[in-house]
């Protein structure tokens, strides 16, 4: 086993702990291309005191239950009621053909997706993608690479078209802790990525934010990092997978792979989400939820801790890393958007993730906002809050915890081989650490 070394690095926008190895098993020329974080973000200086994020599986402000839910991302101007509306509109607001569903959807609301262990956590629910890799170019089919499951009328069901020979399903994500990680300045990302070691480092891609007139940003949202603002990711995710147009997104998706258009089907005017009411308070929930806690009882046990201690060692934390601290209260994000509030800025978050792009042997072959060569690259898997996960990887086709390990290849070639030379007693450690997340 390589010699492995622990570093903790003080960056000026922020305080991050990881750890590396100290062998490289390629040369820089052998990693993905890095794409450099544009550096608009940060005053670089923490003037108040970096405290721990707000984490727990309830939505609850207190033990009291005077409220249903807990909202760190208030910004200093949100009533009580509005967050608690902004739940409901998330949670319990079913959209009907009326309402300009579909044509084409995948699902009537968003707690379809996001409901484990609570409200705006993971599920096992997948969506189904899809295109043709011509030798060189990854090219969308008609109507994106996204296919829809569902339809308003049998006869636009959608269904895959000849010669989309690639095709991958993606799990949904956790929700959970999505304000803090949003609240993270670009250029401590741009850090974690210039840290790690050549073979393992990480892509980091601009993207777009909607709201801010397409001003690009670090991407961090979604498993190619399609987003990197909850605005922009919840009218993504409303016109994708609801076919609810808004101001951000307010173009129906009218043309189905194989040639034929939805367009007789969509009777409501665009745009459906009037004045974007719904993606506002979808973003306002997101950014109100807290981030997942820890078990501390598995994780005060001998085996937890021991396991910890290895996760490091044979290079886990390499990409998943343990604490980022997000932006200075009052920082200006998202293309000046946003204000990070003193609830969710100067705050040490523990995810588990760089949020940069990786080559794990299990790329998806999809292309979106990171151009080609991000084709077979997916966003590292956040494992805060993994023990409520019961499917895994990006696909969700690993059920067991050592399967998912033992899948990772390619720039995660070397933990993996870790991993598998570590005795049966040290690999059980390591997955109860994992438990404990």
């Amino acid at each position: 086993m390589k010699a492995l070394v622990t570093s903790s690095l003080l960056l000026p926008a922020s305080l991050i702990f990881m750890s590396c190895s100290a062998a490289q098993d390629a040369s820089p020329s052998d990693a993905p291309a890095v794409a450099v974080a544009a550096a608009a973000e940060g005053s670089a200086i923490h003037t108040n005191a970096v405290t721990d994020a707000v984490c727990g599986f309830d939505h609850h402000v207190d033990t009291t239950g005077a409220s249903d839910f807990d909202f760190p991302g208030t910004n200093g101007n949100a009533t009580q009621a509005a967050m608690d509306a902004a739940a409901g509109v998330f949670a319990t607001e079913i959209e009907q053909i009326a309402d300009g569903l579909g044509p084409v959807y995948n699902a009537q609301n968003c707690r379809e997706c996001h409901q484990n262990p609570v409200t705006g956590a993971a599920s096992q629910i997948t969506e189904f993608r899809n295109g043709h890799f011509d030798g060189t170019n990854f090219v969308d089919p008609p109507g994106g690479s996204l296919q829809n499951d569902r339809a308003i009328d049998a006869s636009i069901q959608p269904r895959i078209a000849a010669g989309q020979e690639v095709r991958t399903f993606r799990i949904s994500l956790s929700l959970l802790g999505d304000g803090y990680v949003e609240a993270i300045d670009s250029n401590t990302l741009a850090m974690i990525q210039s840290a790690q070691p050549a073979a393992q480092r990480g892509t980091l891609i601009q993207v777009p934010v909607l709201e801010a007139g397409g001003t690009v940003r670090a991407g961090r949202f979604g498993w190619k990092n399609q987003q990197a603002s909850l605005l922009s990711f919840a009218a993504d995710a409303y016109v994708n997978e609801e076919g609810i147009t808004s101001p951000l997104q307010p173009t129906e998706r009218t043309q189905l792979a194989d040639g034929r258009t939805t367009t007789a089907f969509d009777t409501v005017a665009d745009p459906e989400d009037v004045g974007g009411a719904d993606i506002n308070n979808f973003a306002l929930f997101m950014r109100s939820l807290k981030c997942p806690p820890t078990d501390a009882a598995v994780a005060a046990t001998n085996s937890a801790q021991n396991g910890s201690a290895l996760f490091d060692q044979i290079g886990c934390a390499t990409c998943h890393v343990r604490t980022i601290a997000t932006a200075p209260a009052g920082t200006s994000i998202n293309g000046g958007a946003l204000t990070v509030s003193a609830a969710l800025g100067d705050k040490n978050i523990h995810p588990f993730c760089d949020f940069l792009l990786h080559d794990v042997g299990t790329g998806d072959g999809i292309v979106q906002n990171g151009g080609q060569a991000t084709r077979n690259l997916v966003r590292t898997a956040c494992l805060w809050g993994v023990r409520a996960r019961p499917r895994l990887m990006h696909d969700g086709q690993n059920v067991s915890r050592s399967d998912a390990i033992l899948r990772h290849a390619n720039q995660a070639a070397t933990a993996r081989n870790n991993f598998a030379s570590l005795s049966a007693s040290q690999q059980n450690d390591v997955i109860n650490f994992l438990n404990s997340l």
